[in-house]
């Protein structure tokens, strides 16, 4: 039935979203099957950072039975997941054959393929992880991270929709100013890019619960939409507090070889570094609470993060700690990532010591590959 929708709506050149209640693997077999490519860009999110404890449910199990047979035969439920990795990724290797473009989320899929027994290594690989198949931090997100950006959260405290509201409007005026700095023109098409988002995040209903927003950002908007929203609350135009904050999946915050830190290529991605770098110096400067954790979204002993909260209720103190903070928590990661020759992140550094007083960063100096050819170590 999904493979005659997804013909009819090709024919139609209409879109339309179809949601499978069943096994993926079933599904990625069928597709398989189909003489033409019916899948152009594919991907997994799978959680498979958590494989054999409910992250991910063999093909040919009902719900129940694998919950029931993870837990009184670990051993047979860990093959029968391996084998349906195995299967999948056959199915997804015939697809991409035809046509479709692949990508890996960041949730440890081809890693778990390749563990399950899977030959993913790239012909010219170097190591055991370097896949055939890309991680989306490279072909996806490129250096949106370099360049500094990365996702802000805002919630407001009160509960109530017209503070959220108010705090969209001053992030799109704030974000007007921006775009009228001296910045290059990648980090103009970032602010307008933004600015899109928060303008339509209301009608599109993105609200669940907390009264709360996510906005791409980088150092500048951060600082500035911190200091606003504190203004907001000193004179009463909210009613309760703003705590800030901002995903792991960001620009410093994580260090993770296989997703956040994936494209940075000294060798220091495999460090977990920064996160803590970031962690204990926001503690110092001024966050309400910090978290430093291991294996969220990628799994344990794959990734490190370095989390924070901090409360803005109006006073000069929150003002300043924000400032100081959040000019430590983003700089930190852009810093790493101009170390690893990234040429965004060297620019985005350099703009940052030129607006933030006392900031001094040692830039590197990029060799002279030729040089180095000549060199005996």
């Amino acid at each position: 039935e999904i493979v005659n929708w997804i013909k009819e709506y090709r024919e139609k050149k209409a879109a339309i979203s179809i949601g499978y209640l069943g096994n993926v693997v079933d599904l990625w077999e069928r597709l398989a099957e189909e003489p033409e490519c019916l899948v152009e860009l594919g991907s997994d999110q799978t959680s498979l950072h958590n494989p054999f404890l409910g992250g991910f449910y063999p093909a040919g199990l009902t719900f129940e039975e694998s919950n029931e047979l993870m837990t009184s035969d670990p051993a047979k439920f860990k093959k029968l997941v391996q084998d349906s990795l195995i299967r999948q990724i056959a199915a997804i290797d015939k697809i991409a054959a035809k046509g479709m473009y692949f990508w890996d989320y960041g949730n440890a899929f081809l890693l778990e393929c390749h563990r399950a027994g899977a030959n993913l290594l790239r012909e010219d690989a170097q190591d055991d992880k370097s896949f055939r198949y890309p991680s989306y931090m490279q072909d996806i997100m490129g250096d949106i991270f370099s360049m500094g950006f990365g996702p802000f959260r805002w919630v407001c405290t009160s509960g109530k929709p017209e503070d959220l509201r108010l705090t969209d409007q001053t992030a799109c005026k704030i974000i007007d100013e921006l775009k009228e700095t001296n910045v290059p023109e990648y980090v103009k098409q970032q602010y307008l890019d933004n600015k899109k988002w928060i303008e339509e995040a209301e009608k599109n209903e993105l609200v669940v619960g907390s009264q709360a927003r996510i906005l791409y950002s980088d150092r500048a908007g951060r600082v500035a939409l911190a200091a606003a929203f504190n203004e907001l609350v000193r004179t009463g135009k909210v009613s309760a507090p703003i705590v800030i904050s901002r995903d792991h999946h960001d620009v410093s915050g994580t260090d993770s070889p296989f997703r956040e830190t994936s494209n940075v290529y000294d060798g220091s991605a495999f460090t977990a570094d920064m996160a803590v770098q970031n962690c204990i110096g926001d503690s110092f400067r001024g966050a309400t609470w910090v978290a430093l954790h291991n294996g969220g979204g990628v799994g344990w002993g794959d990734v490190i993060n370095g989390g924070f909260g901090l409360v803005l209720d109006g006073s000069p103190d929150a003002s300043r700690h924000a400032e100081g903070m959040l000019n430590w928590d983003v700089p930190n990661g852009v810093a790493r990532r101009s170390w690893s020759g990234n040429a965004k992140a060297q620019e985005a550094i350099r703009r940052a010591e030129q607006q933030v007083d006392g900031m001094k960063v040692t830039i590197p100096v990029e060799a002279d590959e030729e040089l180095l050819k000549t060199l005996k170590f």
